[in-house]
């Protein structure tokens, strides 16, 4: 009787992920955006930047061929990196592009990534420009990104938009573990949600953020998220709470150039924010293990146990309905529909990571990232 209860709670969970959760799981290129206004918005692109020698002259070099008609520049903060990325950058960018400045040394209460931020929007503030561009070191972007990001703005009244990046899917783990990942993200903020000014839903990519620059000062700056991990959802939280409105895509053509070759670094970039999306809490993290659990792990359980007919039809009715809803993100990147029942094994690895995620951070090492402790 108990595994007959379980089997029809999975397959409930499962309609409701596939009809009531705003379509999330249906994973289209939404980066199109129609003609660029008749009159561009003058645009400011913001880069922090902490050893990033490798990718920085690419990013670079991406913001230098955009095909804008307004006016653009690039403010890029070098935060304490050891490997020459200012000097990298600066090679791949023409005359009067670039400014490369040093961020500060970081005072307590901030992350090093939004200090490195805050330094860049005050630099970009000196033009006052309608909008900033809030990128990342590792975002390559094609030539007509800045101006599809403008006319989503303009014309859609967004104070907030952002394009999540297409990330590298080429080694194992990124195959194993990159689909899954904006899957499990577009399941947590669904895009429809994010832009319905009815619904308290926010979310954001922080690889690729236009923001007015107008809203930014009205909600307080950066400054009003200084302590952030999750820097980017936070944002967007700010923005829709402050009565802007937010809009978040896919982009097959805004890329992610960063690699992970290993699970051990999928494992280590998940478990580094994992618990501080949990809020630091422990009730949340067992919820949210047993949740995981009910909704990945027990339609296969139940499907392939030694129980009755009745608890494995409905194992495995939900964990069909779990495939037909992950081919999306598989066909977005390109991968074979056979990895669509591996995705119980996928969420186990994610699960992991985030208990160790509070464990890490209940030793003080939360939040690590390039030698820095962050939370």
């Amino acid at each position: 009787m108990i595994a007959e209860i379980l089997g029809a709670a999975c397959v409930a969970v499962w309609l409701y992920l596939l009809c009531g959760r705003g379509g999330f799981w249906r994973m289209r290129d939404s980066a199109g955006a129609g003609p660029p206004p008749a009159a561009p918005p003058s645009i400011v692109a913001v880069i922090p930047a902490r050893n990033e020698a490798e990718t920085a002259p690419r990013a670079v070099a991406s913001l230098a061929g955009q095909r804008y008609a307004g006016a653009f520049r690039v403010v890029l903060v070098d935060d304490a990196s050891s490997d020459g990325t200012a000097e990298a950058a600066r090679a791949a960018a023409p005359a009067g592009l670039l400014t490369a400045i040093e961020a500060a040394p970081l005072p307590r209460g901030w992350s090093g990534k939004l200090w490195a931020v805050s330094q860049g929007i005050r630099e970009a503030g000196r033009s006052k420009p309608d909008y900033l561009l809030l990128t990342d070191a590792d975002i390559v972007h094609p030539p007509g990104n800045l101006g599809a990001l403008a006319a989503r703005a303009v014309s859609g009244g967004y104070d907030l938009v952002s394009y999540m990046a297409t990330l590298e899917c080429r080694s194992l783990a990124e195959r194993a573990m990159v689909p899954a990942f904006v899957f499990f993200f577009f399941m947590l903020y669904p895009p429809a949600w994010i832009r319905d000014p009815r619904r308290g839903a926010a979310g954001a990519a922080g690889g690729c953020m236009l923001i007015r620059r107008e809203t930014l000062e009205r909600i307080g700056g950066i400054e009003s998220i200084r302590g952030e991990l999750i820097d980017d959802c936070a944002l967007a939280r700010a923005v829709k709470r402050g009565g802007g409105r937010v809009w978040l895509g896919l982009s097959a053509a805004t890329r992610s150039i960063r690699r992970y070759g290993t699970f051990g670094e999928v494992f280590r970039t998940i478990s580094r924010t994992a618990f501080t999306q949990l809020k630091h809490s422990h009730t949340l993290l067992a919820g949210t293990v047993a949740g995981l659990a009910l909704t990945y792990l027990a339609p296969p359980a139940l499907a392939l146990g030694p129980f009755g007919g009745a608890a494995r039809a409905a194992g495995a009715a939900a964990w069909l309905l779990m495939c037909a809803c992950y081919l999306p993100a598989l066909r977005f990147y390109r991968r074979s529909p056979l990895w669509a029942p591996l995705l119980p094994l996928v969420s186990a690895f994610y699960m992991a990571a985030t208990a160790y995620s509070a464990a890490a951070h209940g030793r003080g090492a939360g939040g690590m990232w390039k030698g820095r402790a962050q939370g």
